[in-house]
């Protein structure tokens, strides 16, 4: 059975309180809405292709910000744009991972 997306892609818009690290801060709200953008404009968006969601706390904040891309279950940890854009391209629009991007599989929160 086809799935609805062919990839989710979700980020961890999380704050946390007292001062522990989290995405927020790191700009992550600036990353999403960046990727929504870029992936509406390749015609990458709707059903059959690609989502991009606002997620709470993915509990890997020591990589933040972090996103997880589904349905392989790859990881990123991002800078800015430029590696938002390459994510998108290079993954979202050709299936292929951005090595340089994944997050370590044992970082956490």
């Amino acid at each position: 059975m086809p799935q609805y997306y062919a990839r989710h892609i979700f980020f961890c818009l999380n704050e946390r309180k007292a001062g522990e690290d989290s995405c927020a801060p790191h700009d992550a709200q600036s990353a999403f809405e960046h990727c929504k953008s870029r992936v509406k404009k390749e015609g990458l968006s709707g059903p059959g292709k690609v989502r991009v969601n606002k997620a709470g706390c993915l509990d890997r904040c020591a990589g933040g910000p972090v996103a997880v891309v589904y349905p392989e279950g790859t990881w990123y940890s991002f800078v800015d744009k430029a590696d938002i854009d390459e994510i998108v391209e290079s993954h979202l629009k050709r299936g292929e991972v951005v090595e340089r991007l994944v997050l370590p599989p044992d970082v956490g929160r």
